[in-house]
């Protein structure tokens, strides 16, 4: 029996954390302003890596303070919290030995945020799960994403179409650098409750099952999202910000790969995840923020339903929560004082 399955049913609340280089370019390039979601901001403008890469010389986020995070975390009644590992960008958050482009290696800070998250959360008593890209990867030549650019996306293709013109093959990227980093993050960084996955677009069945026997294998009770891809899940992860009505799923026909308009059901672990404002990445352009009392009737909403709420925060580029998402969630911490 996975010891965490009781655990996620009452978890009701965690914190996301986007973070990366184009935290850097926070959602502006050359004048122009990103899609909604500001981490696609590579995709959007086809920077090409020779040019983003530099971003990493820049890179030295002076403020990041991963006890801090957690205790904010903590102080705002989160259970977990999940941290992108690999964004489609292909930078590591953390020091891996599979490639270089890492925060370790390629920039001045030289620190693993991972290491530091993973030893606040274990000190403080908060959960941590991971988000890796086990898909896309715009930093490689066989990232994946190519078969699908005939959908549209919140860039201008979802493969790194603009530098890698030529023939491409996924499963090269999966054994090279996908499945190898997942296994460095499911060994490193001790217990690991969640394996947020995100865009199963190119993946084989089998590389799906690889991936869920992998971590299962390093990770017996980390419980994989539905994002994995193929069926192969422990927990449904719902739309991006979808806020479903009702419990009812009778008969009702479920494609793993996108679940938007899935309706819970008591038999099944659920979770959405949600912005504060539009962007995941940190945005500057990007001040539509949800209010106090909408993140709390959401919460409310989501928890009488079953689903836990996994609301994400952008860190800046010097590794700062952004002063109004701490202003929301002191006052959504202080709404859910008075309700109780």
């Amino acid at each position: 029996m996975n010891t965490n399955v009781e655990w996620f049913k009452e978890a009701k609340f965690g914190l996301m954390i986007h973070w990366g280089l184009y935290s850097l370019l926070a959602g502006e390039y050359d004048g122009q302003s990103s899609s909604n979601y500001a981490e696609w901001i590579q995709s959007k403008f086809q920077i090409p890596n020779e040019e983003y890469e530099k971003l990493a010389d820049a890179f030295n986020p002076l403020y990041f303070d991963a006890d801090k995070i957690v205790s904010y975390a903590k102080d705002w009644g989160m259970n977990y919290l999940v941290v992108t590992t690999k964004h489609h960008d292909g930078f590591a958050m953390y020091q891996s030995e599979v490639d270089a482009y890492n925060i370790v290696e390629a920039t001045p800070f030289k620190r693993d945020i991972l290491m530091e998250l993973s030893v606040a959360c274990k000190k403080q008593g908060l959960k941590l799960g991971i988000y890796y890209s086990q898909d896309l990867d715009w930093h490689e030549a066989d990232g994946g994403g190519y078969l699908s650019n005939h959908l549209e996306t919140a860039g201008t293709t979802w493969d790194n179409s603009w530098d890698f013109t030529g023939e491409k093959d996924f499963s090269r990227c999966f054994e090279r650098k996908i499945l190898p980093q997942i296994k460095e993050i499911m060994t490193n960084y001790g217990e690991i409750v969640t394996a947020w996955f995100d865009m199963p677009m190119t993946l084989s069945e089998e590389q799906s099952q690889q991936i869920y026997d992998t971590v299962k294998e390093l990770q017996p009770n980390c419980l994989i999202n539905s994002r994995l891809g193929n069926g192969k899940y422990d927990y449904v992860s719902l739309g991006d910000n979808e806020i479903p009505e009702t419990t009812e799923t009778e008969n009702q026909e479920i494609d793993y790969n996108s679940v938007d308009g899935l309706k819970p059901s008591p038999s099944q672990l659920y979770e959405t995840a949600g912005t504060m404002n539009d962007s995941w990445g940190f945005s500057y352009h990007d001040q539509n923020w949800k209010s106090p009392e909408t993140i709390f009737n959401y919460k409310t909403h989501l928890n009488q339903l079953g689903v836990n709420y996994l609301l994400n925060v952008g860190l800046d580029g010097l590794g700062r929560i952004p002063m109004a998402s701490i202003q929301t969630l002191n006052a959504v911490r202080d709404m859910e004082k008075v309700a109780h």
